[in-house]
């Protein structure tokens, strides 16, 4: 049986501003505005015979994670929420351990675990060629069970110091895979051009496939403290809502290490399938330029962009206009609260920026203007000394937590659709114009009972106004 494992824990911090902390570029549409990455990712596996997948995600992102899994009627999907980031090596290792029990299920001599064969995906790599990698994966499937590490190794179109590099060893016979004879990091200008021309390199996709078996079998030999850790932190966890918490004592005691250096660097068994299916992971916005193409002038262009004398750039526009007068080779990027100008030599360097808003203690790396929560979105429009005001989206069915503020007091206007909003013993409907005031304090719930989504807009006025101000005594989505 074929379980598919989607990992989803990363940041993406090359790609900022668009991608942040709280809402990282796996949960963006970078590709296709009707499909986020992670919902290509899920729509990529249909047509393969597989189990539900199994997501891996972060415990920050589960509400993201659960409804656009929701979005894609994935219902039979399970999201497993790791308490904090330790790489894939562990991620992989749970979804081993988890997807062996998945399949011994019923059966008290667990002789069907050995074949839980697990293909692990990134949630933020692009596939354009999806029957390529439906072949690919079926190629690779007799190497598996074979007792082979299989990863997917993408034939090198240029000289590409962003990957990592595979060293192709001899053919295994019947199969059209190869022995991997070498990992290579990611190389400079120089080793890059080598790699290319002596063409028995390729980029290391970051896919693999091999059975739950074969690979707790090799990390009990390299990485033993990981798959004990993993082991603790399964048998510890809970079931809540759509969720699987790990125990997170047991997990933070696991080490952070990538099945790259973890496993697939020691291991014997390493195999490689070549995957020729138009791939990229995705992970700098010269690699996004590549997927999403160029017109005549070299550019990529997306949203309100107006050119003049502009060659090479890559220039996206999120909230107003971004006009550009003779410039070239440039990457710029307009969000409402942030715009990166970055030549494209340095674009893998964006992180450096994102580690300076990480030291000064501002937050524009962790979270954008416009924040999605379970039960919908809210836009913080304006701020000042002692006052916010937030423009805020409440879905058909959803609503947010009975709470109360010790810092501020709220001020609600409806702008369209109707609010059922609880203060104190007493509730009330709202609808169009009408609004109500919540004093510091007073326990207070908003919900929508209506058909269409509910559009208000909140006022905030008080000594504080943190986000963690909140007191939830009830909470319809298990928030603390």
């Amino acid at each position: 049986m074929l379980f598919p494992v989607i990992m989803a824990g990363g940041h993406g911090s090359r790609l900022w501003p668009l991608s942040r902390r709280q809402h990282p570029k796996q949960f963006l549409p970078l590709l296709d505005s009707s499909l986020s990455m992670l919902q290509a990712t899920l729509k990529r596996l249909e047509g393969l015979s597989a189990a539900p997948p199994l997501l891996i995600c972060n415990e920050e992102h589960r509400f993201l994670a659960a409804e656009q899994v929701r979005q894609m009627n994935e219902r039979q999907a399970q999201i497993l929420l790791e308490p904090m980031g330790r790489n894939t090596a562990p991620a992989i290792a749970l979804a081993a351990l988890f997807s062996a029990e998945q399949l011994a299920g019923g059966h008290a001599d667990g002789e069907q675990a050995d074949d839980a064969m697990l293909l692990a995906l990134p949630a933020d790599h692009a596939i354009q060629d999806t029957a390529a990698f439906h072949a690919a994966v079926q190629a690779a499937l007799p190497l598996a069970r074979a007792g082979k590490l299989v990863t997917f190794g993408i034939p090198p179109s240029r000289a590409e110091t962003g990957y990592g590099y595979l060293r192709r060893g001899a053919a295994i016979e019947h199969t059209g895979g190869f022995e991997v004879a070498q990992f290579v990091e990611k190389p400079d200008r120089a080793r890059a051009q080598a790699y290319l021309t002596a063409g028995d390199y390729d980029w290391n996709s970051g896919i693999f496939l091999f059975s739950a078996k074969h690979y707790l079998q090799e990390l009990a030999r390299f990485q033993p403290e990981v798959l004990a850790a993993c082991r603790a932190a399964l048998a510890g966890s809970e079931r809540d809502l759509d969720f699987i918490r790990l125990d997170a004592a047991a997990f933070a005691a696991c080490p952070d290490i990538s099945v790259d250096y973890g496993v697939m660097e020691h291991t014997r068994a390493a195999a490689m399938v070549p995957l020729e299916a138009g791939w990229s992971d995705v992970g700098s916005w010269s690699a996004l330029a590549e997927v999403l193409g160029r017109d005549e002038r070299s550019n990529t262009l997306r949203g309100d962009v107006l050119t003049e004398q502009t060659d090479h750039c890559l220039i996206h526009a999120d909230s107003r206009l971004v006009a550009t007068l003779g410039v070239r080779d440039l990457v710029i990027v307009e969000t409402k609260d942030a715009v990166l100008v970055a030549h494209k030599d340095k674009e893998q360097e964006v992180k450096r920026l994102v580690e300076q808003l990480e030291a000064q203690g501002r937050r524009e790396h962790i979270i954008h203007r416009e924040c999605y929560r379970p039960w919908g979105k809210f836009d913080a429009i304006d701020s000042g000394t002692r006052y916010q005001v937030k423009r805020i989206t409440v879905n058909p069915g959803a609503r947010l937590s009975l709470q109360m503020h010790h810092h501020r007091a709220e001020h609600w206007v409806v702008v369209s659709g109707t609010a059922r909003v609880s203060l104190g013993e007493q509730t009330r409907l709202l609808t169009e114009n009408q609004s109500v005031y919540i004093p510091l304090g007073q326990h207070h719930a908003l919900e929508n009972p209506g058909k269409i989504p509910l559009e208000l807009i909140e006022v905030q006025s008080g000594s504080y106004l943190g986000e963690d101000d909140i007191v939830r005594f009830e909470d319809h989505y298990g928030r603390n």
